[in-house]
C-alpha cells in the first residue's frame, strides 16, 4: 500500500440522540470533537437516525389517523373552500 493516500481509519463513536445509543465503529469520518468512554478518548459524531432507532429495524411504525386523507383535508380547509361562494 502507498504510504499517505488512504485516509486514517480509526474508531469512532456514533450517538443515535433519538434512541440514546452509543455505537463504536470503525470509520474514516472528520470531526474534532471527542468523547471519554470506557476509560479511552475517542472521536464523537452525533446522529439522529440508526439501527436502534429506525422503525424498519425497531419493527415500530408509525401509526397515521385512521380517517382517510380526503377527510383530513377537509376538515382543515373545508371552510376555506366553501366560503368562496
Amino acid at each position: 500500500m502507498k504510504t499517505g493516500i488512504h485516509p486514517d481509519y480509526r474508531t469512532v463513536v456514533f450517538h443515535d440522540l433519538s434512541a440514546d445509543t452509543y455505537f463504536k465503529i470503525g470509520s474514516t469520518i472528520k470531526t474534532e470533537r471527542t468523547i471519554d468512554l470506557d476509560g479511552e478518548s475517542l472521536p464523537y459524531v452525533t446522529i439522529d437516525v440508526s439501527s436502534a432507532s429506525h422503525p424498519y429495524f425497531t419493527g415500530k411504525q408509525k401509526e397515521f389517523s385512521k380517517e382517510g386523507s380526503t377527510a383530513r383535508f377537509q376538515k382543515r380547509f373545508g371552510r376555506l373552500i366553501g366560503s368562496r361562494k
